[in-house]
């Protein structure tokens, strides 16, 4: 008998099905028949499977090759969405989309996102993300996000912020803290800045990230009145209370950065509530109100606030209230770093192949010279051989279509 085991899967049978569960949250299923074309199998527990009459490396390889069939059917068991797993042996790179990887716009904070998806549906999200989003889902392996970025750090070679930036709420991916944990050792990194809701953490959790002391969580809240910060999330089982309790929990243990987004006509009265309650906590956190921008791919339930008039805004809030409240590039040390080489610009025609759905309709993400480009207006069609014309590649993000 061959045991095979695996920490990020688990698995099921009921009746002639394997449920085969991804990271907690990404699900699939295998026809039990398909698995005794193998050998005999049976679940020995929630992460391992044996075979027998085969050694463990068939059993192995034979399981993988299935494995790998069935991911094409991956699915978000928060939204029901499609999902595609980014790994090593993906054939898909880690830059060149702003969904899902790294993200490199040559200043000293490198953007890294493990995961789309959110368990809010928040009524301005830039990105329309949450519950009711019908968007292709990605969700990156851990140890090949690391070993990625880690590269472009020591092609930088000097010492840089990670943000992580998720379409979504961070905590849902199950090895945040495994990926926490690694990005904490490498001496390059200066600070680990994650974006989050606030609504997955407990103070238990909390207690666990301040452990690696580069951390920095940038909590959204956008209102303290119940009923309005319940509207604005989307949902009804948003508990600013908790979220209030974490902010003040994590401020005690680590750094924390509260980020409201003010859009007016919605929580315009919201503001000075929150920095009145945040004057009230033993040790503030930092606060950096945001002001709501409209984009194509967003919600947008309001117009955006004049430049002129935020600022004159957030001035007279920091009189009124004694609190700093414009934070700019220099409070975080950000600088311009070694831009990263591209391997085609604007206006080339490459050759490409297709390798998974993109996030929006018709619309794929093809595969060229170690990096990834989004292709619209293209049927998807798994390793099919297109030639694609760059329509854009700012930052190694890049766009194009099929010529």
């Amino acid at each position: 008998m061959s045991k095979i085991q695996f920490e990020t899967l688990s698995f099921q049978q009921k009746k002639d099905e394997l449920h085969v569960t991804l990271l907690k949250l990404f699900t699939t299923t295998i026809p039990c028949a398909e698995l005794e074309r193998i050998a005999p199998f049976n679940v020995v527990d929630q992460h391992t499977v044996s075979f027998d009459k085969i050694d463990k490396d068939k059993a192995y390889t034979k399981f993988g090759f299935v494995l790998e069939k069935h991911f094409d059917h991956l699915t978000n068991k928060l939204t029901g969405n499609h999902v595609t797993y980014i790994h090593r042996n993906s054939g898909i790179p880690l830059i060149g989309n702003v969904a899902f990887g790294i993200v490199h716009r040559d200043s000293s904070i490198l953007e890294i996102k493990p995961r789309t998806s959110c368990n809010l549906n928040c009524m301005y999200c830039s990105v329309s993300e949450g519950i009711s989003s019908k968007k292709n889902d990605f969700v990156v392996e851990n140890e090949y996000l690391v070993e990625e970025l880690f590269k472009l750090i020591e092609f930088i070679n000097e010492s840089v912020e990670v943000h992580v930036g998720v379409q979504g709420e961070p905590f849902l991916y199950e090895d945040l803290i495994p990926l926490l944990e690694d990005l904490q050792q490498n001496k390059n990194i200066h600070t680990i800045s994650v974006d989050t809701n606030g609504t997955l953490l407990t103070k238990e959790k909390i207690d666990v990230i301040a452990k690696n002391t580069k951390v920095q969580l940038n909590f959204s809240l956008d209102a303290v009145d119940e009923d309005l910060a319940r509207k604005i999330s989307g949902v009804k089982n948003y508990n600013v209370t908790h979220v209030k309790d974490m902010i003040a929990y994590a401020s005690e243990k680590t750094n924390v950065i509260v980020a409201p987004v003010f859009v007016q006509g919605l929580n315009d009265m919201e503001m000075e509530k929150i920095i009145t309650w945040i004057k009230t906590l033993p040790k503030q956190p930092r606060v950096g109100i945001q002001n709501f921008l409209r984009y194509k791919t967003g919600r947008n339930p309001a117009q955006s606030l004049q430049w002129s008039t935020f600022y004159q805004m957030l001035q007279e809030w920091e009189k009124k209230f004694n609190i700093k409240l414009q934070l700019k590039k220099e409070d975080f040390h950000v600088r311009k770093v070694k831009e990263l080489p591209k391997p085609f610009q604007k206006d080339d025609v490459v050759p490409a192949v297709i390798k998974c759905l993109d996030r929006f309709p018709d619309t794929v993400i093809a595969v060229s010279g170690e990096r990834t480009i989004s292709v619209t207006g293209c049927p998807f069609v798994k390793d099919k051989r297109i030639t694609v014309k760059i329509v854009r590649d700012k930052h190694n993000v890049f766009t194009g279509k099929v010529v």
